[in-house]
């Protein structure tokens, strides 16, 4: 079987890993991953979502904060301070910084961020085949109104450092309306036999890679089906703040509403948790398969459970 998921970084990351203990060793996934997270610090490229997906499966991911490297130290970034580099509020530890500066003089030799993380991934053997969802330079940017007036922000410093404290009043992935799908991008999703969104953030990680001109119109015309699980549970984000960003696109932060959202022109299965039970019915009524099962992560079997549920709902979908 060919898989394909589209991925951002904890949450997607998280789910991944259970998919590769649900599966057969014969079994082929390809993870489509979100750059719109990426931002240049110190100089560096730094890749956010890819690298949490590398770490996580590759063994080397903090379990405890959901990013960064295990058994991290901070010495650079104590350094970087007593010289007054910034910003202060984005932490790389010392091996983190190690995979910025092996990337950043790979694509300052020439090579494209596809070969990159092809070529970081051989470190860390994660199981699948990991894509950048574009080898051109997206960053997903918020429109927010503060104390300093109406401006926009990047991506990071509005989740890392105003915690999302401030509504975002719109989100705007730069640079993805004139960017191209990765080498393989395009080819992995007509060739898949099935095709998952996981429980990612669906404005700036699923959302984000499906503004790449190409990859939407991919997933709505596969012949595969495409099953989707919610990133909602009970109203509220299982992890973080995608309840601010879902309201700056008009979405209520509910499964139901996350689903309408991708609509029957691209989802053909949804599943929510048993707590959003009531949701199964109106997501139905829109054309959509949708199950309620339980759908919190607790550990590596219980996301192993929910990846075999969405692969039996993509079966009973199937064109």
């Amino acid at each position: 079987m060919r898989i394909v998921a589209l991925a951002g970084g904890i949450g997607g990351a998280r789910f991944l890993r259970g998919l590769l203990a649900a599966v057969g060793p014969q079994d082929e996934i390809t993870v489509i991953g979100n750059t719109g997270d990426d931002i240049h610090l110190y100089g560096l490229k730094v890749c956010p979502d890819l690298d949490t997906v590398m770490y996580t499966l590759g063994g080397g991911i903090n379990e405890e904060q959901g990013w960064g490297r295990t058994d991290e130290t901070w010495s650079i970034k104590a350094e970087m301070k007593e010289y007054g580099v910034g910003p202060e509020w984005f932490g790389l530890g010392d091996r983190d910084f190690a995979t910025h500066l092996v990337r950043s003089q790979m694509l300052t030799a020439g090579y494209s961020l596809s070969q990159v993380t092809e070529a970081l991934c051989v470190r860390w053997n994660p199981g699948v085949r990991l894509l950048p969802m574009s080898d051109d330079r997206v960053e997903t940017h918020v429109r927010i109104t503060d104390e300093q007036g109406t401006r926009a922000v990047h991506f990071q410093e509005y989740w890392v450092k105003l915690h999302a404290a401030v509504d975002a009043e719109a989100i705007v992935p730069v640079g993805a309306d004139t960017a191209k799908p990765a080498p393989g991008v395009l080819e992995a999703l007509a060739e898949a036999d099935v095709i998952l969104f996981p429980p990612s953030n669906p404005v700036v990680s699923i959302g984000t890679i499906l503004a790449v001109p190409g990859i939407r119109e991919a997933v709505a015309a596969s012949p595969a089906p495409v099953v989707g699980l919610s990133p909602i549970i009970g109203g509220a984000p299982v992890r973080g703040m995608a309840d601010k960003v879902l309201a700056a696109v008009g979405v209520e932060a509910t499964a139901e509403a996350v689903a309408l959202n991708y609509g029957p022109d691209l989802l053909d299965g949804w599943l929510v948790d048993t707590a959003d039970e009531k949701a199964v019915a109106a997501v139905e009524a829109a054309g959509i398969a949708c199950r309620a099962v339980p759908l919190l992560m607790t550990d590596v079997e219980a996301t192993a459970e929910m990846a075999r549920t969405a692969l039996a709902l993509a079966e009973r979908v199937r064109k």
